[in-house]
Protein backbone atom coordinates (compact mmCIF):
# COMPACT_ATOMS: atom_id res chain seq x y z
CA UNK A 1 0.00 0.00 0.00
CA UNK A 2 2.55 2.23 0.82
CA UNK A 3 4.32 1.73 -2.46
CA UNK A 4 0.95 2.76 -3.80
CA UNK A 5 0.89 6.12 -2.02
CA UNK A 6 4.78 6.92 -2.90
CA UNK A 7 3.11 6.40 -7.29
CA UNK A 8 0.45 8.41 -6.45
CA UNK A 9 2.21 11.25 -4.67
CA UNK A 10 4.60 11.39 -7.64
CA UNK A 11 1.73 11.31 -10.16
CA UNK A 12 0.29 14.65 -8.43
CA UNK A 13 3.90 16.45 -8.24
CA UNK A 14 4.55 15.74 -11.69
CA UNK A 15 0.77 16.94 -12.87
CA UNK A 16 1.45 20.04 -10.91
CA UNK A 17 4.63 20.53 -12.25
CA UNK A 18 2.90 20.30 -15.73
CA UNK A 19 0.20 23.01 -14.69
CA UNK A 20 2.71 25.03 -14.10
CA UNK A 21 4.57 25.18 -17.38
CA UNK A 22 1.24 25.11 -18.87
CA UNK A 23 0.17 28.06 -16.92
CA UNK A 24 3.62 29.78 -17.32
CA UNK A 25 4.12 29.00 -21.33
CA UNK A 26 0.76 29.36 -22.55
CA UNK A 27 0.57 33.23 -24.41
CA UNK A 28 -3.16 33.70 -22.80
CA UNK A 29 -2.58 36.99 -24.74
CA UNK A 30 -1.18 36.44 -28.14
CA UNK A 31 -2.23 40.32 -28.79
CA UNK A 32 -2.53 43.22 -26.79
CA UNK A 33 -6.07 45.20 -25.85
CA UNK A 34 -6.28 46.58 -29.33
CA UNK A 35 -7.38 50.12 -29.67
CA UNK A 36 -11.72 50.51 -29.49
CA UNK A 37 -11.72 46.94 -27.99
CA UNK A 38 -11.54 43.47 -30.18
CA UNK A 39 -13.12 43.50 -33.63
CA UNK A 40 -16.44 41.51 -33.36
CA UNK A 41 -16.45 37.56 -34.97
CA UNK A 42 -17.96 37.12 -38.10
CA UNK A 43 -19.55 33.49 -37.83
CA UNK A 44 -18.88 33.55 -41.75
CA UNK A 45 -15.62 34.66 -41.54
CA UNK A 46 -16.04 36.54 -44.73
CA UNK A 47 -16.39 33.25 -47.00
CA UNK A 48 -19.03 33.00 -49.73
CA UNK A 49 -22.42 31.81 -48.11
CA UNK A 50 -21.92 28.75 -50.60
CA UNK A 51 -18.53 28.03 -49.62
CA UNK A 52 -20.18 28.12 -45.41
CA UNK A 53 -22.86 25.71 -46.91
CA UNK A 54 -20.67 23.66 -48.18
CA UNK A 55 -18.47 23.53 -45.32
CA UNK A 56 -21.32 22.63 -42.78
CA UNK A 57 -22.08 20.27 -45.02
CA UNK A 58 -19.11 18.38 -44.77
CA UNK A 59 -18.28 18.50 -41.44
CA UNK A 60 -22.10 17.24 -40.42
CA UNK A 61 -21.18 14.08 -42.61
CA UNK A 62 -17.82 13.90 -41.12
CA UNK A 63 -18.54 14.55 -37.29
CA UNK A 64 -20.77 11.97 -36.18
CA UNK A 65 -18.20 8.95 -37.84
CA UNK A 66 -15.37 10.55 -35.84
CA UNK A 67 -16.98 10.87 -32.92
CA UNK A 68 -18.48 7.03 -33.06
CA UNK A 69 -15.03 5.71 -34.27
CA UNK A 70 -13.54 7.21 -31.11
CA UNK A 71 -16.60 6.22 -29.33
CA UNK A 72 -16.37 2.60 -30.76
CA UNK A 73 -12.47 2.00 -30.48
CA UNK A 74 -12.47 3.19 -26.98
CA UNK A 75 -15.48 1.26 -26.05
CA UNK A 76 -13.61 -2.31 -27.84
CA UNK A 77 -10.53 -1.43 -25.51
CA UNK A 78 -12.79 -1.42 -22.78
CA UNK A 79 -14.23 -4.49 -23.35
CA UNK A 80 -10.69 -6.01 -23.48
CA UNK A 81 -8.93 -4.21 -21.05
CA UNK A 82 -11.58 -4.64 -17.86
CA UNK A 83 -13.15 -8.53 -18.80
CA UNK A 84 -10.85 -11.34 -18.97
CA UNK A 85 -11.34 -11.49 -22.50
CA UNK A 86 -8.27 -9.41 -23.06
CA UNK A 87 -6.17 -11.87 -20.94
CA UNK A 88 -7.49 -14.92 -22.69
CA UNK A 89 -6.25 -13.62 -26.23
CA UNK A 90 -2.82 -12.82 -25.10
CA UNK A 91 -2.52 -15.91 -23.09
CA UNK A 92 -4.15 -17.76 -26.53
CA UNK A 93 -1.51 -16.38 -28.95
CA UNK A 94 1.26 -18.87 -30.28
CA UNK A 95 4.56 -18.10 -29.02
CA UNK A 96 7.77 -19.60 -28.64
CA UNK A 97 8.95 -21.23 -25.22
CA UNK A 98 11.74 -18.97 -24.68
CA UNK A 99 10.66 -15.64 -23.53
CA UNK A 100 7.49 -16.61 -23.91
CA UNK A 101 6.23 -12.96 -21.71
CA UNK A 102 8.18 -11.14 -23.99
CA UNK A 103 6.43 -12.70 -26.88
CA UNK A 104 3.00 -12.57 -25.46
CA UNK A 105 3.53 -8.84 -25.04
CA UNK A 106 4.43 -8.07 -27.93
CA UNK A 107 2.14 -10.17 -30.12
CA UNK A 108 -0.42 -8.87 -28.06
CA UNK A 109 -0.12 -5.52 -28.70
CA UNK A 110 0.24 -6.26 -31.94
CA UNK A 111 -3.59 -8.61 -31.85
CA UNK A 112 -4.93 -5.43 -29.93
CA UNK A 113 -4.10 -2.65 -32.25
CA UNK A 114 -5.17 -4.82 -35.25
CA UNK A 115 -8.62 -5.43 -33.64
CA UNK A 116 -8.81 -1.94 -32.81
CA UNK A 117 -7.97 -0.97 -36.31
CA UNK A 118 -10.86 -3.15 -37.68
CA UNK A 119 -13.45 -2.20 -35.19
CA UNK A 120 -13.09 1.14 -36.64
CA UNK A 121 -12.07 0.46 -39.94
CA UNK A 122 -15.62 0.81 -41.91
CA UNK A 123 -15.82 3.89 -40.04
CA UNK A 124 -12.98 5.33 -41.37
CA UNK A 125 -13.63 4.06 -44.59
CA UNK A 126 -16.90 5.92 -44.61
CA UNK A 127 -14.85 9.08 -43.48
CA UNK A 128 -12.63 8.22 -46.92
CA UNK A 129 -15.75 8.23 -48.83
CA UNK A 130 -17.29 11.67 -47.33
CA UNK A 131 -13.45 13.40 -48.22
CA UNK A 132 -13.46 11.64 -51.80
CA UNK A 133 -17.62 12.97 -52.32
CA UNK A 134 -16.49 16.59 -51.55
CA UNK A 135 -13.29 17.03 -53.17
CA UNK A 136 -11.03 16.66 -50.37
CA UNK A 137 -8.90 13.14 -50.75
CA UNK A 138 -7.52 12.17 -54.00
CA UNK A 139 -6.10 8.59 -52.93
CA UNK A 140 -7.03 5.53 -54.56
CA UNK A 141 -8.01 2.80 -52.50
CA UNK A 142 -5.15 1.16 -52.69
CA UNK A 143 -2.95 3.88 -51.70
CA UNK A 144 -5.68 4.62 -48.41
CA UNK A 145 -5.32 0.50 -47.13
CA UNK A 146 -1.79 0.61 -47.45
CA UNK A 147 -1.78 4.17 -45.42
CA UNK A 148 -3.69 2.49 -42.86
CA UNK A 149 -0.90 -0.28 -42.69
CA UNK A 150 1.20 1.87 -42.70
CA UNK A 151 -0.29 3.57 -39.51
CA UNK A 152 -1.41 0.90 -37.77
CA UNK A 153 1.91 -0.70 -38.15
CA UNK A 154 3.79 1.65 -37.01
CA UNK A 155 1.65 2.42 -34.04
CA UNK A 156 1.44 -1.18 -32.56
CA UNK A 157 5.66 -1.31 -33.25
CA UNK A 158 6.24 1.39 -30.95
CA UNK A 159 3.54 0.76 -28.47
CA UNK A 160 4.73 -2.71 -28.61
CA UNK A 161 7.96 -1.83 -27.58
CA UNK A 162 6.77 0.76 -24.80
CA UNK A 163 4.55 -1.86 -23.37
CA UNK A 164 7.40 -4.54 -23.58
CA UNK A 165 9.97 -2.31 -21.53
CA UNK A 166 7.14 -1.41 -18.84
CA UNK A 167 6.20 -4.87 -18.35
CA UNK A 168 9.73 -5.72 -18.06
CA UNK A 169 10.23 -2.96 -15.40
CA UNK A 170 7.49 -4.20 -13.48
CA UNK A 171 8.94 -8.14 -13.51
CA UNK A 172 12.41 -7.05 -12.69
CA UNK A 173 11.75 -4.11 -9.99
CA UNK A 174 8.57 -5.08 -8.66
CA UNK A 175 7.80 -2.03 -6.70
CA UNK A 176 9.78 0.45 -8.05
CA UNK A 177 9.22 0.21 -11.68
CA UNK A 178 7.07 3.24 -12.67
CA UNK A 179 9.77 5.54 -11.24
CA UNK A 180 12.38 4.21 -13.63
CA UNK A 181 9.60 4.03 -16.37
CA UNK A 182 8.16 7.26 -15.68
CA UNK A 183 11.51 8.55 -16.26
CA UNK A 184 12.38 6.51 -19.62
CA UNK A 185 8.84 7.85 -21.33
CA UNK A 186 9.89 11.03 -20.28
CA UNK A 187 13.44 10.81 -22.49
CA UNK A 188 11.39 8.99 -24.95
CA UNK A 189 9.09 12.62 -25.63
CA UNK A 190 12.16 14.64 -25.74
CA UNK A 191 13.80 11.90 -28.19
CA UNK A 192 10.98 11.56 -30.06
CA UNK A 193 10.30 15.64 -30.32
CA UNK A 194 13.90 15.34 -32.38
CA UNK A 195 13.40 12.56 -34.44
CA UNK A 196 9.93 11.94 -35.32
CA UNK A 197 9.91 14.58 -38.40
CA UNK A 198 13.03 12.97 -39.67
CA UNK A 199 11.88 9.96 -39.42
CA UNK A 200 8.23 9.33 -39.74
CA UNK A 201 7.41 11.54 -42.59
CA UNK A 202 9.10 9.75 -44.90
CA UNK A 203 7.01 7.08 -44.60
CA UNK A 204 3.89 8.82 -46.13
CA UNK A 205 5.37 11.48 -48.50
CA UNK A 206 8.14 12.24 -50.57
CA UNK A 207 9.59 15.36 -51.01
CA UNK A 208 11.97 17.41 -52.73
CA UNK A 209 13.92 20.94 -53.04
CA UNK A 210 11.89 23.46 -53.97
CA UNK A 211 13.02 24.79 -57.11
CA UNK A 212 15.42 28.19 -57.42
CA UNK A 213 13.24 31.22 -58.20
CA UNK A 214 11.92 34.00 -56.31
CA UNK A 215 9.76 32.15 -53.98
CA UNK A 216 12.44 29.91 -52.53
CA UNK A 217 14.80 33.39 -52.37
CA UNK A 218 11.63 34.84 -50.19
CA UNK A 219 10.95 32.11 -47.83
CA UNK A 220 14.53 31.55 -46.95
CA UNK A 221 14.99 35.20 -46.75
CA UNK A 222 11.62 35.17 -44.53
CA UNK A 223 13.88 32.56 -41.84
CA UNK A 224 16.62 34.41 -42.06
CA UNK A 225 14.79 37.86 -40.74
CA UNK A 226 12.85 35.14 -38.70
CA UNK A 227 16.53 34.51 -36.75
CA UNK A 228 15.90 30.56 -37.83
CA UNK A 229 17.61 29.80 -40.81
CA UNK A 230 16.53 26.72 -42.33
CA UNK A 231 18.90 23.85 -44.62
CA UNK A 232 15.97 23.91 -47.21
CA UNK A 233 12.51 24.10 -48.34
CA UNK A 234 11.14 21.39 -49.74
CA UNK A 235 7.69 20.33 -51.38
CA UNK A 236 5.82 17.77 -49.92
CA UNK A 237 3.44 15.34 -52.87
CA UNK A 238 0.68 15.72 -50.98
CA UNK A 239 -1.61 15.87 -53.93
CA UNK A 240 -1.31 12.33 -53.59
CA UNK A 241 -3.67 11.70 -50.84
CA UNK A 242 -5.32 15.29 -50.82
CA UNK A 243 -6.45 18.57 -52.10
CA UNK A 244 -5.69 20.60 -48.96
CA UNK A 245 -3.73 23.13 -48.47
CA UNK A 246 -0.56 23.28 -45.81
CA UNK A 247 2.67 23.78 -44.94
CA UNK A 248 5.34 23.62 -41.83
CA UNK A 249 8.51 23.77 -40.49
CA UNK A 250 10.12 20.41 -38.93
CA UNK A 251 13.42 19.33 -37.83
CA UNK A 252 15.50 21.11 -35.51
CA UNK A 253 19.30 22.83 -36.14
CA UNK A 254 21.11 21.22 -39.15
CA UNK A 255 18.03 19.14 -40.29
CA UNK A 256 15.46 22.01 -39.90
CA UNK A 257 13.20 22.66 -43.30
CA UNK A 258 10.40 24.39 -44.50
CA UNK A 259 8.15 22.01 -46.27
CA UNK A 260 5.06 22.92 -48.80
CA UNK A 261 2.32 20.88 -50.00
CA UNK A 262 2.74 21.02 -53.81
CA UNK A 263 -1.49 21.97 -53.92
CA UNK A 264 -0.28 25.24 -51.91
CA UNK A 265 2.41 25.96 -55.31
CA UNK A 266 -0.68 25.27 -57.62
CA UNK A 267 -3.24 27.24 -56.11
CA UNK A 268 -2.30 30.48 -53.65
CA UNK A 269 -0.04 33.52 -54.60
CA UNK A 270 3.42 33.33 -53.23
CA UNK A 271 1.89 36.19 -50.50
CA UNK A 272 -0.11 34.13 -48.87
CA UNK A 273 2.75 31.56 -48.99
CA UNK A 274 4.39 33.96 -47.45
CA UNK A 275 2.57 33.99 -44.83
CA UNK A 276 1.35 30.47 -44.14
CA UNK A 277 5.73 29.83 -43.77
CA UNK A 278 5.36 33.01 -41.47
CA UNK A 279 3.04 31.46 -39.43
CA UNK A 280 5.65 27.68 -39.09
CA UNK A 281 8.64 30.04 -38.58
CA UNK A 282 6.50 31.69 -35.55
CA UNK A 283 6.37 28.41 -33.66
CA UNK A 284 10.28 27.97 -34.61
CA UNK A 285 10.92 31.90 -32.93
CA UNK A 286 9.10 31.26 -29.89
CA UNK A 287 9.98 27.51 -29.35
CA UNK A 288 7.20 26.02 -29.09
CA UNK A 289 7.94 22.74 -30.22
CA UNK A 290 10.93 22.99 -26.95
CA UNK A 291 7.83 23.96 -24.94
CA UNK A 292 5.56 21.61 -25.79
CA UNK A 293 7.81 19.33 -25.37
CA UNK A 294 8.24 20.01 -21.66
CA UNK A 295 4.85 20.15 -21.29
CA UNK A 296 5.01 16.23 -22.65
CA UNK A 297 7.55 14.64 -20.95
CA UNK A 298 6.15 15.91 -18.17
CA UNK A 299 2.48 14.50 -18.66
CA UNK A 300 4.38 11.50 -20.01
CA UNK A 301 5.98 10.90 -17.00
CA UNK A 302 2.99 11.61 -14.64
CA UNK A 303 0.92 9.57 -16.68
CA UNK A 304 3.46 6.57 -16.09
CA UNK A 305 3.55 7.34 -11.95
CA UNK A 306 -0.50 7.17 -12.22
CA UNK A 307 -0.21 4.02 -14.13
CA UNK A 308 1.77 2.62 -10.93
CA UNK A 309 -0.78 3.44 -9.33
CA UNK A 310 -3.74 2.07 -10.56
CA UNK A 311 -2.29 -1.21 -12.25
CA UNK A 312 -1.39 -1.83 -8.74
CA UNK A 313 -5.03 -2.24 -7.60
CA UNK A 314 -5.89 -6.08 -7.15
CA UNK A 315 -9.29 -5.21 -7.66
CA UNK A 316 -8.89 -3.81 -11.14
CA UNK A 317 -6.29 -6.57 -12.12
CA UNK A 318 -8.20 -9.14 -11.18
CA UNK A 319 -11.10 -7.45 -13.49
CA UNK A 320 -8.59 -7.59 -15.67
CA UNK A 321 -7.92 -11.64 -15.71
CA UNK A 322 -3.91 -10.29 -14.23
CA UNK A 323 -1.71 -10.99 -11.65
CA UNK A 324 0.15 -8.09 -11.57
CA UNK A 325 1.34 -4.99 -13.44
CA UNK A 326 4.31 -7.47 -14.88
CA UNK A 327 1.68 -9.80 -15.92
CA UNK A 328 1.72 -9.94 -19.50
CA UNK A 329 -2.06 -10.43 -19.61
CA UNK A 330 -2.33 -6.58 -17.86
CA UNK A 331 -1.71 -5.88 -21.56
CA UNK A 332 -4.87 -5.19 -22.65
CA UNK A 333 -5.41 -3.30 -18.96
CA UNK A 334 -2.60 -1.14 -19.99
CA UNK A 335 -3.61 -0.25 -23.42
CA UNK A 336 -6.88 0.87 -22.30
CA UNK A 337 -5.55 3.47 -19.48
CA UNK A 338 -3.37 4.91 -21.88
CA UNK A 339 -6.47 5.83 -24.30
CA UNK A 340 -8.43 6.78 -21.42
CA UNK A 341 -5.43 9.15 -20.77
CA UNK A 342 -5.09 10.59 -23.61
CA UNK A 343 -8.84 11.25 -24.25
CA UNK A 344 -8.85 13.34 -20.94
CA UNK A 345 -5.16 14.99 -22.02
CA UNK A 346 -7.07 15.94 -25.24
CA UNK A 347 -8.47 19.30 -23.88
CA UNK A 348 -6.32 20.30 -22.51
CA UNK A 349 -3.74 20.07 -25.20
CA UNK A 350 -5.86 21.62 -27.53
CA UNK A 351 -6.37 24.82 -25.32
CA UNK A 352 -2.84 25.37 -25.22
CA UNK A 353 -2.35 24.90 -28.80
CA UNK A 354 -5.30 27.19 -29.76
CA UNK A 355 -3.39 29.94 -27.72
CA UNK A 356 0.26 29.11 -29.55
CA UNK A 357 -1.23 29.12 -32.75
CA UNK A 358 -2.95 32.56 -31.88
CA UNK A 359 0.74 33.49 -30.96
CA UNK A 360 1.67 32.55 -33.89
CA UNK A 361 -0.37 34.34 -36.48
CA UNK A 362 0.68 37.58 -34.46
CA UNK A 363 4.17 36.54 -35.45
CA UNK A 364 3.12 36.08 -39.06
CA UNK A 365 2.02 39.09 -39.02
CA UNK A 366 4.76 40.92 -37.92
CA UNK A 367 6.64 39.45 -39.89
CA UNK A 368 5.13 40.14 -43.33
CA UNK A 369 3.23 43.14 -42.04
CA UNK A 370 0.50 42.12 -44.70
CA UNK A 371 -2.62 41.74 -42.63
CA UNK A 372 -4.92 41.82 -46.29
CA UNK A 373 -1.84 38.08 -47.67
CA UNK A 374 -3.28 36.72 -44.15
CA UNK A 375 -6.76 37.11 -44.24
CA UNK A 376 -7.36 36.26 -47.90
CA UNK A 377 -4.51 33.25 -47.08
CA UNK A 378 -6.74 32.13 -44.26
CA UNK A 379 -10.24 32.15 -46.10
CA UNK A 380 -8.45 30.05 -48.94
CA UNK A 381 -7.01 27.75 -46.88
CA UNK A 382 -11.02 27.21 -45.07
CA UNK A 383 -12.24 26.96 -48.52
CA UNK A 384 -10.06 24.31 -49.93
CA UNK A 385 -10.04 22.41 -46.25
CA UNK A 386 -13.62 22.57 -45.81
CA UNK A 387 -12.94 24.18 -42.41
CA UNK A 388 -16.29 25.08 -41.16
CA UNK A 389 -16.09 29.03 -39.59
CA UNK A 390 -17.53 28.70 -36.67
CA UNK A 391 -17.60 25.29 -35.03
CA UNK A 392 -20.06 24.59 -32.37
CA UNK A 393 -18.45 25.59 -28.54
CA UNK A 394 -18.26 22.03 -27.08
CA UNK A 395 -16.67 20.47 -30.25
CA UNK A 396 -14.17 23.41 -30.57
CA UNK A 397 -13.54 23.01 -27.02
CA UNK A 398 -12.94 19.72 -26.94
CA UNK A 399 -11.15 18.69 -30.95
CA UNK A 400 -10.03 22.60 -31.80
CA UNK A 401 -6.30 22.42 -31.44
CA UNK A 402 -6.57 25.70 -33.95
CA UNK A 403 -8.45 29.05 -33.17
CA UNK A 404 -11.17 28.88 -36.02
CA UNK A 405 -11.03 31.01 -39.16
CA UNK A 406 -13.88 33.09 -38.10
CA UNK A 407 -11.20 34.14 -34.58
CA UNK A 408 -8.39 33.87 -36.82
CA UNK A 409 -9.50 36.92 -39.28
CA UNK A 410 -10.69 39.03 -36.74
CA UNK A 411 -7.44 38.77 -34.68
CA UNK A 412 -6.01 40.11 -38.30
CA UNK A 413 -8.17 42.89 -38.57
CA UNK A 414 -7.38 43.58 -34.83
CA UNK A 415 -3.80 43.82 -35.25
CA UNK A 416 -4.17 46.05 -38.14
CA UNK A 417 -6.37 48.39 -36.39
CA UNK A 418 -3.57 48.27 -33.51
CA UNK A 419 -0.87 49.34 -36.27
CA UNK A 420 -3.07 52.06 -37.51
CA UNK A 421 -3.65 53.68 -34.49
CA UNK A 422 -0.35 55.15 -32.24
Amino acid sequence: MRARRVALLAAVVLFAGFVVVVVVGTPWQPLPEPPGGHTPIDPTAGLAPEQVDRAESFVAALRPASLASLLLGLAASAVLGLTPLGARLVRALPTPRRGRWAWQVLLGVLALAVIGRLVTLPLSAYGEVVRHRYGLSTRGWGLWLRDVVVSTAIDAALTAVTALVLVWLARRLARGWWAVAAAGAAVLVVVGSFLWPVLMEPAFNDFESMPAGELRTDLLALAQENGTPVRDVLVSDASRRTTALNAYVSGFGSTRRIVVYDTVLERLPDEQIESIVAHELGHVATDDVLTGTLMGALGAAGGVALLGWVLTSPRLLRRAGAESAGDPRAVPLLLLLVAVGTLLATPVQNLVSRQVEARADVHALDLTEDPEAFVAMQRGLAGSNLSDPDPPDAWHWFFGSHPTVAQRIALAQDWARAEREP
